[in-house]
């Protein structure tokens, strides 16, 4: 496939880590799966369909933030840091 070492720049970086782009395309990805969980069972509890777009349209901004930031800390904390010696695992 001709786009499929530009595209692949775009989600590991040289170093294989997730870039950014990556972490950010995965978050709207689970947020959508997890939007309409959210509505379908908020429609269930309430009954009312404007109701459940409601929550799911509030809830949908905010975990879409939170889990960059949760996969961005991770991507942090799990990372070598320059001097720290590389151990191989059998």
């Amino acid at each position: 496939m001709i786009l499929d070492q530009p595209i692949k720049r775009w989600f590991i970086n040289k170093k294989g880590q997730d870039t950014n782009v990556k972490s950010f395309l995965k978050s709207i990805s689970w947020r959508i799966v997890g939007t309409l969980d959210t509505m379908v069972i908020s429609y269930f509890v309430t009954g009312e369909l404007m109701m459940a777009i409601s929550i799911g349209s509030i809830e949908v901004i905010t975990k879409i933030a939170l889990y960059y930031l949760h996969e961005r800390a991770w991507e942090a904390a799990t990372k070598l840091e320059k001097d720290e010696p590389t151990e191989e695992f059998a």
